[in-house]
């Protein structure tokens, strides 16, 4: 296959210091969609996901928890495993960064780096971030009730200890001038304004390594020192596609990666660490970097301290899965700030999929079930009504995927749903339980749009809520040979006669007193 029809996409590996929240839930969503709407679409995808296990906030954790810290980390990583399979996610691989061939990985990057010239030993005096395992300047430290803290709000320490360096200074018009040159690379454009800025006000050497604790890879050479967390972590999209053997298929098909998906927080480590260490090594960098924004409750930031942390898997099983999924991604444009509200999540699964998605599905396929003998009606002689309603789902793919494309997951929904709109005006309009009496031919003609209109509803919902629309592409008899994009619009459409089987409701209403 040429690159152009590889495509692949990570997510950041999840710190196990703690259990899945929503937050890491969102970022492996979006993922997934994209994934999912790719492989519809004819390509070959890589999704990868997993876990970072490295680093002293995970040996804290670990004695904290009375257990060592491979013990500790086989548990939590297990926990991020089965959120994959809780939240249907669709990822190829599951790395951790303490599997041997990420280590292998991690040791031919150092090299690599070396190599170049960029790294140098020295002696690491600052301020350190435990929590954010991050290095502040000076001028980033704030005071708050007479602790020093970083600019996320996370305590920092000094820290004075022998460190090797990489010379990320050396590297600060290089960066700019690639940012420049590849104006994509970061998004949403207030995130890329936000590294420029950052960049251009100066950039000091880094430390890559500790010698303070003990639990991470060690650095060649050198068994005194580890090799700083972020260094680890960031290797681990090559470890997924065999580096540092560049000659596989797996390599050559995938890299650079087209898009890693990140929280705003760990943005800077991604597009200004990550693509200084792949150009000093020699590698390419990846096209695109997207960081998405946070998740409030009520209102309220997210915390421990408040209790008020969201756990998907309970969202998943008060809600629905697709349920979730769908508020998820409609809620808020993704790569703003937004608030998770029960009586938002309610009113959303309420008006937009049991009012418009189920009902239009429901009304639909229990007519044809009960006035075409459970088959698929033939159609007559189209009219202009019928040709705008069809006419329009041949727009609908390229637009969605341009959406997709740019990341704008909310945006594409609401193209979707343009046409579940657009259809139940239909419906309404054309009146086909009056028909059954006035004009039978008409009848079918009417019921057959509706359903080659839900079928293409369904084929391209399928990435966001796939348990859903695969109900609802059985309800309409299509067989899985025809659900992928290739089948969508006029290029492939039902077949007159075709028996189905019994509608039944997809998206039950959430009945709450508390909300209208």
């Amino acid at each position: 296959m040429k690159n152009s029809d590889n495509y692949y996409i990570t997510t950041p590996i999840y710190y196990v210091n703690d259990i899945p929240h929503i937050g890491h839930a969102y970022t492996t969503l979006a993922c997934d969609v994209i994934a999912r709407f790719k492989r519809l679409d004819g390509y070959n995808v890589k999704f990868l996901t997993g876990t970072d296990e490295h680093g002293q906030k995970v040996e804290k954790s670990a004695i904290n928890a009375g257990i060592n810290p491979q013990e500790f980390t086989d548990n939590v990583s297990q926990n991020f495993r089965d959120l994959t399979k809780q939240m249907n996610f669709s990822n190829d691989d599951f790395i951790r960064t303490t599997e041997n061939r990420h280590k292998v990985a991690c040791k031919n990057l150092w090299a690599k780096l070396i190599e170049s010239g960029d790294i140098y030993l020295g002696s690491y005096s600052g301020w350190y971030s435990v929590r954010d395992e991050a290095f502040y300047t000076e001028n980033e430290i704030l005071e708050k009730n007479g602790q020093k803290i970083g600019p996320t709000g996370a305590d920092v320490e000094w820290v004075e200890e022998p460190s090797y360096f990489f010379k990320l200074s050396a590297w600060q018009n290089k960066l700019l001038k690639f940012y420049d040159d590849n104006p994509d690379f970061i998004l949403p454009i207030t995130r890329r304004n936000e590294v420029i800025s950052f960049v251009g006000g100066g950039l000091e050497d880094l430390s890559i390594s500790r010698t303070s604790f003990n639990w991470g890879v060690n650095v060649p050479g050198d068994n005194k020192h580890i090799m700083y967390v972020w260094l680890d972590a960031l290797t681990n999209y090559l470890t997924a596609i065999d580096y540092p053997n560049q000659d596989t298929k797996e390599f050559k098909m995938f890299w650079p990666a087209d898009l890693h998906i990140v929280g705003k927080d760990i943005l800077r480590f991604h597009a200004v660490y990550w693509p200084a260490f792949l150009m000093s090594a020699g590698l390419k960098t990846p096209k695109k970097i997207f960081a998405h924004g946070w998740w409030t409750n009520e209102g309220e930031k997210i915390s421990k301290s408040l209790g008020n942390v969201i756990d998907p898997v309970a969202l998943k099983n008060t809600y629905g899965l697709d349920q979730v999924r769908y508020f998820l991604l409609r809620e808020v444009p993704f790569g703003k700030d937004g608030d998770f509200s029960r009586t938002a999540m309610v009113r959303r699964v309420n008006s937009e999929l049991s009012n418009d998605y189920g009902n239009l599905v429901q009304r639909v396929m229990s007519m044809v079930n009960k006035n075409c003998g459970s088959c698929i009606p033939k159609p007559h002689k189209l009219e202009d009504d019928d040709e705008v309603l069809l006419m329009g789902l041949d727009k609908l793919l390229p637009e969605v995927r341009s959406f997709i494309d740019s990341q704008a997951l909310s945006q594409a929904l609401d193209r979707i749903w343009l046409e579940i709109r657009s259809a139940n005006s239909y419906i309404d309009k054309q009146a086909p339980w009056t028909l059954k009496k006035e004009n039978f031919n008409r009848m079918e003609t009417v019921l057959y749009v509706l359903t080659e209109v839900i079928r293409n509803i369904a084929i391209i919902t399928q990435p966001f809520m796939p348990n859903s629309a695969e109900k609802i592409l059985d309800q309409v008899g299509i067989s899985d040979s025809s659900r992928s994009f290739k089948s969508f619009g006029s290029s492939e459409q039902i077949i007159p006669g075709s028996s189905l089987p019994e509608p039944f409701g997809v998206f039950p209403r959430i009945l709450d007193s508390n909300i209208d």
